[in-house]
C-alpha cells in the first residue's frame, strides 16, 4: 500500500465504525439515560430520531461540500465535531441538551460518512476500490456486532455517560490525522486495460461558480426537507400510535420531493448531478442496498423481539443466536472483491440477493420451537448475503461516479444505508398493528413473508448491474502519429 493511502484508508475505516459503533452502544444505554435524566420514553426516542433525521437529510449536501472544497478537510470538520459532541453529550445536565447535542452530532456525522467515501475515491485508482471498501465494510460488520457487548459492559460498569466517550479518542485522532494529510488525486494503476461496458463517461464540463451558487442551496434546502421528513415519518410510523403522523410526514416528503424534481431540472448546477442519476449501475447499486438494508433491519426487529418475547431469551443469550450474522458479515466482505473480480458485479449481486432472500425465507418458517441451529444458519444467511450486497453495490456505485462527483456519489450511498433500515422497521410496525395475526412468531405472522418480497427486489437491481468488473483504461496511450495526407476513401 501508498505511504500517502495508508491515512487515508485509516480515517476511512475508523470513522465508519465509530458511527456504527456510535448507533448499537446507544439503544443498550437509553434506558439508563432514561432512569438518571428522569426523561420520558418520547424524549429518549428523539435522541435517536434527531440524529437520525440530521444525518439522512444532510448527507448528499455534505458530499458535495466533499467534492467542493475537499474531502480531508470536510472528513476532519466532522471527526473533530463529532468527538466535540460525543463529549458534551457526556457531561450533559439534562435530556434537552442532550437531544440538542444528538442533532448537532447527526450534522457531524453526515459530514463524516460521505468522505469516508470520497476520500477513498480519490486515493485509489477505480480498479483498486473493491479491497479497501471491503475493509470498511468489514469494520461496520465488527463494530456493530461488538457494540451491544462493548456497550453493556460500559453502562453497568460507569454508567450511560461512558458510552458516548467511548467514541472520543478515536474520532479526534483521525481528525487530526485528515488534517495533517495531504489530499492527492487517484493514480492510475498499470495492470488493466480498459472495457467498454464498463467505461465512465467523463464529466461534462462546467463552467467555474463561486460561493453558493456551486453549491445549488435551493436544493439542498429542498432534499433536506424532504429526507427529513420522510426518516421522520418511517421512524414514526414504527412508534406504537404513530402511523398517522407518520404517514402525514411521508406525504410532506413526496410533496417536497416532487418540488426538488422539478427544480433540479432547471438549476443551472444542480445537486444531483444529471449524470451520476442517469447511471444505470449506479441507480441499480443504490436500489440494491435500499431493498437490502430494508430487508435485514426490519427481520432482525421481528427477530428480536421473536427471541426475547417469545422465546423468553435475554439479550445476551439474544445477540448470541444471530451472532452468525455479525461474523459473516467480518469475513465475507474480504472475499468480495476477488468474486466481483472473477465472476463481476452482476453475478456477485445476484448470488447475495439470493441468499439474502433465503435467509428472510427461512427465518419466516421459524415457530415458537425453533433452536438455536434454524436461527443461526437464518442469521448467517442474512450476514453472507447482505456483505456481498453491500460491498459489491458500495463498489459500483463510487466506482461508476465520476471523481469530481465523488462525494455525492458517497452522500446518495449512504442515504440508501440510512433510510432503507428505516423503512424496513416501519414496514414491520405498520403490518403488526393492521395485521391481527402478524404477531412475533414468525411461522404465523405476515410480516417476514412481506420482508421475503422487498429481499427478492433486490435481485433485479442486481441484474442491472455491470457484467463485468471495473477494468478502466489505466496506461496511457501512446502519442498517436501526425496524420499524413492520403486519398480519400469511403468504407
Amino acid at each position: 500500500m501508498s505511504p500517502r493511502r495508508a491515512p487515508v484508508l485509516a480515517c476511512s475505516v475508523v470513522g465508519a465504525a465509530v458511527v456504527a459503533l456510535d448507533g448499537t452502544v446507544l439503544s443498550v444505554a437509553q434506558p439508563a439515560l432514561q432512569r438518571d435524566l428522569d426523561a420520558d420514553v418520547g424524549q429518549v426516542q428523539w435522541t435517536s430520531t434527531g440524529y437520525l433525521v440530521a444525518v439522512a437529510s444532510l448527507l448528499v449536501f455534505a458530499g458535495r461540500l466533499g467534492d467542493r472544497y475537499g474531502h480531508r478537510r470536510v472528513f476532519a470538520i466532522g471527526a473533530l465535531g463529532f468527538a466535540a459532541a460525543s463529549t458534551g453529550i457526556a457531561l450533559a445536565p439534562g435530556i434537552g441538551t442532550v437531544i440538542v447535542l444528538r442533532v448537532l452530532q447527526g450534522v457531524c456525522g453526515a459530514l463524516l460518512q460521505p468522505a469516508t467515501l470520497g476520500m477513498l475515491r480519490t486515493a485509489y485508482p477505480p480498479d483498486r476500490l473493491g479491497t479497501p471498501i471491503a475493509v470498511r465494510t468489514a469494520a461496520i460488520g465488527l463494530a456493530a456486532a461488538a457494540g451491544p457487548l462493548v456497550g453493556g459492559a460500559l453502562v453497568s460498569a460507569y454508567g450511560w455517560r461512558s458510552v458516548f466517550l467511548l467514541g472520543v479518542p478515536p474520532t479526534l485522532a483521525i481528525g487530526l490525522l485528515a488534517l495533517a494529510t495531504r489530499e492527492h488525486p487517484s493514480e492510475p494503476s498499470p495492470s488493466h486495460e480498459p472495457s467498454p461496458e464498463y467505461e465512465t463517461p467523463p464529466a461534462p464540463r462546467q463552467t467555474a461558480a463561486t460561493g453558493l451558487s456551486a453549491l445549488d442551496p435551493a436544493g439542498a434546502l429542498l432534499l433536506a426537507v424532504t429526507l427529513g421528513l420522510l426518516v421522520h415519518g418511517l421512524v414514526e410510523a414504527a412508534r406504537p400510535g404513530g402511523a398517522p403522523t407518520g404517514l402525514l410526514a411521508v406525504a410532506g416528503a413526496v410533496v417536497t420531493g416532487l418540488v426538488l424534481a422539478r427544480h433540479e431540472r432547471r438549476a443551472a448546477r444542480p445537486l444531483l448531478p444529471p449524470e451520476l442519476l442517469r447511471s444505470v449501475p449506479v441507480v441499480a447499486g443504490l436500489a440494491v442496498l435500499l431493498a437490502a438494508s430494508a430487508a435485514l433491519f426490519g427481520s432482525l426487529f421481528v427477530a428480536t423481539y421473536f427471541l426475547q418475547d417469545v422465546q423468553g431469551l435475554d439479550p445476551l443469550d439474544c445477540a448470541l443466536r444471530v451472532l452468525p450474522l455479525a461474523v459473516l458479515m467480518v469475513l465475507g466482505a474480504p472475499l468480495c472483491p476477488p468474486l466481483q473480480r472473477r465472476f463481476g458485479p452482476r453475478s456477485t449481486a445476484t448470488a447475495g440477493a439470493a441468499l439474502l432472500t433465503l435467509g428472510v425465507l427461512l427465518l419466516s418458517r421459524l415457530d415458537a420451537t425453533a433452536g438455536a441451529v434454524p436461527v443461526g444458519v437464518s442469521a448467517a444467511l442474512l450476514g453472507a448475503g447482505f456483505v456481498t450486497l453491500m460491498v459489491t453495490a458500495t463498489s459500483v456505485v463510487v466506482h461508476r461516479a465520476p471523481e469530481a462527483h465523488a462525494g455525492v456519489a458517497g452522500g446518495l450511498q449512504q442515504t440508501a444505508m440510512n433510510v432503507g433500515p428505516a423503512l424496513g422497521v416501519a414496514t414491520a410496525t405498520l403490518l403488526l398493528a393492521l395485521v391481527p395475526d402478524g404477531g412475533f412468531v414468525p411461522a404465523r405472522g405476515v410480516v417476514l413473508p412481506a420482508l421475503v418480497l422487498i429481499a427478492a427486489l433486490a435481485l433485479p437491481a442486481a441484474l442491472a448491474l455491470p457484467r463485468a468488473a471495473d477494468r478502466r483504461r489505466t496506461r496511457p496511450e501512446p502519442p498517436s502519429p501526425r496524420p499524413q495526407p492520403r486519398s480519400c476513401v469511403r468504407s
